[in-house]
This record gives structure tokens, sequence and C-alpha cells, in this order.
């Protein structure tokens, strides 16, 4: 009964409820168990199918996202969204840590915490999905628990510049274009103010100590006021 209740409350968070508890069971348990009386499968083989899952969900995601993108510009996020960083934070925001089955050795040593722990198992837990339901649900679940890291590890961890102009082709806009608007100090120590204009969008500035300094600034600026990128506490 305390095992149900608790799936019920992962499940609530994952948008899907498994008709086989067995399935969710296995992938929560992990290779710790092994050869364990009670436990007959852990979940390596489900991991290894949820990896191929959640692969292909994300580049579904990014070519209906950045319609314009390169290959290597498509790559560089996919590799940022599926690396098991990212999975491991999708881990903690489930609290995947509590439901997991360990051996009493990991439990012991911290493994409902470890990031390959937590990421291996949100792999397992969408090939577990995948096998149940199909890849249409599968995905459903993973743009459910990815959609913010889309922005956090697709625009944000990319420099400024580079986050802006794939967010304006995202958007069908003009590419932003960059003017030095002003420039103090002395030649030892200048001081540059840029302006980065696209058609459509008020203008945005940022001030550095150089030029390219001061676009990154102004870009920023304009992701943040977009809403694209958190914007950053000062102090």
């Amino acid at each position: 009964m305390f095992k149900a209740r608790k799936y019920k409350e992962l499940e609530k968070k994952l948008g899907y409820r498994f008709k086989n508890e067995a399935l969710l069971t296995r992938a929560l348990t992990h290779a710790s168990l092994r050869g364990s009386k009670k436990v007959r499968e852990d979940n390596e083989r489900l991991e290894f199918v949820g990896d191929r899952v959640l692969g292909l969900a994300i580049v579904e995601l990014l070519w209906e996202t950045y319609p314009v993108a390169t290959e290597g510009e498509l790559a560089r996020h996919l590799n940022r969204l599926v690396r098991g960083e990212t999975c491991a934070k999708v881990g903690r925001a489930l609290a995947l840590g509590d439901f997991l089955m360990l051996s009493d050795s990991e439990a012991g040593s911290g493994g409902r915490l470890k990031a390959t722990i937590l990421a291996d198992a949100v792999e397992a837990v969408l090939g577990a999905i995948f096998l149940e339901a199909g890849f249409n649900k599968a995905r459903d679940v993973v743009r459910r628990l990815w959609e913010n890291e889309e922005v956090s590890f697709g625009h944000a961890a990319a420099d400024p510049k580079s986050a802006l102009q794939e967010w304006a082709q995202g958007q069908g806009l003009q590419l932003p274009a960059y003017v030095e608007v002003e420039r103090t100090g002395p030649d030892h120590a200048p001081r540059f103010t840029s302006e980065v204009r696209i058609k459509g969008k008020a203008p945005a500035r940022g001030e550095g100590a150089s030029k390219r300094a001061a676009e990154q600034a102004a870009a920023t600026a304009l992701l943040e006021r977009e809403g694209v990128m958190e914007k950053r506490e000062i102090g």
C-alpha cells in the first residue's frame, strides 16, 4: 500500500500512470541489487531503451524549436539536453531518489543523490513508458519534464549573442544587429555601450570593457527582457 502511494506521487509528476506497476518497479531498481533473491531484473536494459527514446524526443523538439539552425547548432543543444547532468537534474525535480531501490551499501553511501544513478533511472523510466505505451506517450513525458531545461540548457548555456541569434531565428525574426552607441574612459581602460536591435522588438543596451563584452551584455538584457533567459541577481 505504501509503495502504491509513493508511485502515485511519482506518476503524477510524470504525467503518466503505469498499467503495469512491475515495469515501473524494474525501472527504479538499481543494479546494486542484482543477484538479490527479491530482485529478478534491474533497470539497465530499460536505461538502454530510454536513452534512445530521450534522444529521439529531444531531436524532434529541437527540429521544431530551431527551424533554421545548423546541424552543429542542433548537435550542441542535443548534447546539453541529453547529457547525464541534465537527466540528473530532471531526476532531482522528480524526487526520484526517494523511489529508488538500492542495496544497503549503495543507499548508505548516498546513492539516492548520485547524479549517475538518478540520470540512469530517469532514462529507465522513459524506457518503461515507451515499452508500455509507445513513443508518442514517452515523447509527451519528455517534453513535460524537459520544458524548463529547453530554456536553461538550450539558450542560457550558449553565449548570449549565439543564444539571441538562435532565438530570433526560431521566432522568424530578422537577425540581431549591434551598434556601438558610446565609448567612455581612458584608452587604457575604456568602457563601451552597445545596443542590439531586432526589427519588431525594442532595442536593449549593455556595457562592458570591450565591444564584445558590451554586445554580450546587450544580448543578455534582451533575452532577459523577453523571458528567454532567467534574470540574474546582482549583488
